[in-house]
C-alpha cells in the first residue's frame, strides 16, 4: 500500500502597504483565503484580521528592525508583495521637492524604502523553492525620466517623481531577475490597473476642497474604477504561477514598460548609486 504523500507545509508571504481599502490588504485577503500565512505591514494602524508589523519605509531604522523581526519569525518565506507607498500633492501645488534624509519623499519611500527591505529579506526568501518578489508599481512610470533617476537637475513635479520612483522599481525588478533567475527567484514589477483605493487621502492632505469633492464622488469612482479585491486577483495568479515569468505586467498581462525602464545602461548606474546607499547605513 502506498503512503500517502506528506502534507504541503504552508506557503509564507508578506505583504506592505495592507492599510483599509488597499490593494495590499486585498492581496493578503486573498492569500489567507488560500491558506497562506501572511504578515501584513502599514506604518501605524494595527489590521486585526491579519499577522502584522509596523513599517516606514521612510526610515531606515523602521525597516531594519522589521526584517529583524520577520527573521525571528522565521527564517524562510517565499512571497514578497512589495505594496507600500506614496503618493503626495495629487494637486500639484509644491514647487521643490520634500525632502526625507536628503532624498525626494516618493524616492525615498517608494524606491529606496522598498530596495532596502527587499535587501533585507532576500537571503530568507531564497531559500524557498520558489522565490517570488512582486513590486506593484505603476502605468505612471512612464511619467519617470532617466534624468530624475539618477539625480540629474529637472524641473519638480510631484507626480513625475511618484513616476520615476516606480520606474526605478521596474528596473530594481527587472535587476533581481538577472542576478538570482538561476535560483529560481521571479521578480515581477506590476501595474495593477485604475483601482480605487486611499491612497489619494494622503495625496490631497494640503487641498481640503478637493479631497470634500473626491468624497463626494467616491460611489462614482467606485462603479468606474477596479475594486481593491479586483485588482488583487490578477496580483496573486501572477504571484503564485510557476509559469508567470519574472519582467513587467500591465494589470494580469505581460506588457512592454517605458523606453526609459530598457536603458540598462541607467539601470547598470542605478543599480550602482543603490548599493552604495545601502552600504551607507
Amino acid at each position: 500500500m502506498t503512503a500517502p504523500p506528506a502534507p504541503r507545509a504552508q506557503r509564507r508571504a508578506i505583504v506592505t502597504g495592507a492599510g483599509p481599502g488597499s490593494i495590499g490588504r486585498a492581496v493578503a485577503d486573498a492569500l489567507v483565503a488560500d491558506r497562506w500565512d501572511v504578515v501584513v505591514t502599514t506604518r501605524t494602524e494595527r489590521p486585526e484580521s491579519h499577522a502584522w508589523h509596523p513599517l516606514d519605509l521612510a526610515d531606515r531604522s523602521s525597516v531594519a528592525a522589521f526584517a529583524q523581526w520577520y527573521a525571528e519569525r522565521s527564517d524562510c518565506f517565499d512571497l514578497l508583495v512589495n505594496s507600500a507607498g506614496v503618493h503626495l500633492d495629487l494637486g500639484s501645488r509644491w514647487r521643490t521637492p520634500q525632502l526625507v534624509d536628503g532624498h525626494e519623499i516618493h524616492w525615498r519611500t517608494n524606491y529606496l524604502g522598498t530596495v532596502q527591505l527587499t535587501a533585507a529579506l532576500l537571503p530568507a526568501l531564497l531559500r524557498s523553492p520558489a522565490p517570488c518578489v512582486l513590486h506593484v508599481v505603476s502605468q505612471l512610470h512612464e511619467r519617470g525620466t532617466t534624468d530624475q533617476l539618477l539625480g540629474q537637475p529637472v524641473r519638480y513635479d510631484s507626480w513625475a517623481s511618484y513616476g520615476t520612483s516606480k520606474l526605478g522599481l521596474v528596473h530594481h525588478a527587472a535587476l533581481l531577475a538577472q542576478r538570482y533567475g538561476d535560483r529560481g527567484l521571479r521578480a515581477l514589477s506590476v501595474h495593477p490597473g485604475a483601482v480605487s483605493t486611499n491612497i489619494a487621502n494622503r495625496g490631497l492632505e494640503t487641498r481640503p476642497l478637493l479631497r470634500r469633492l473626491r468624497n463626494l464622488g467616491r460611489p462614482l469612482e467606485r462603479r468606474m474604477l477596479m475594486s481593491p479585491a479586483a485588482s488583487a486577483t490578477h496580483l496573486v495568479r501572477l504571484a503564485t504561477d510557476p509559469d508567470a515569468e519574472s519582467g513587467y505586467y500591465h494589470k494580469g498581462r505581460r506588457a512592454a514598460p517605458s523606453a526609459a525602464a530598457e536603458d540598462l545602461q541607467a539601470r547598470a548606474t542605478l543599480a550602482a548609486v543603490t548599493e552604495e546607499w545601502l552600504a551607507a547605513r
